[in-house]
């Protein structure tokens, strides 16, 4: 098995966190399990397609549990395990700045945005 040789600590992060859905997943788990409906209704603007793949990536890299009630109709829920959760608690300050910096950030999406428009 190979190690990847990560120059710093946000490499990692990135490489498990990396895409622009992941982290709200991680983010929205960190309140409780959650079942796929729900988590499509909190997450935004996400596709089916892209939350399945995922929630199947996260799984696979151990930050969260798929939990499989084999119940007809099918009852899943995905919760995160323990590795996600202090993933989830590092999380929480980049949150708090969002929220503290959301009127500035908006600010600069929207100029972002108007320049991309006339380029």
């Amino acid at each position: 098995m190979t190690r990847a040789n990560f120059q710093c600590g946000l490499e990692a992060v990135l490489a498990i966190l990396g895409g622009k859905w992941k982290p709200l997943i991680v983010y929205h788990l960190a309140g409780g399990a959650r079942r796929t409906g729900q988590l499509r209704r909190l997450v935004t603007g996400v596709s089916e397609k892209m939350l399945i793949q995922h929630l199947r990536e996260l799984t696979e890299d151990g930050v969260i549990r798929r939990i499989d009630f084999q119940k007809v109709p099918p009852h899943v829920e995905y919760e995160l395990t323990g590795f996600g959760r202090s993933l989830a608690q590092v999380l929480a300050p980049l949150c708090e700045w969002g929220t503290r910096h959301n009127a500035e950030v908006a600010m600069i999406v929207q100029k972002r945005d108007a320049a991309s428009k006339t380029a």
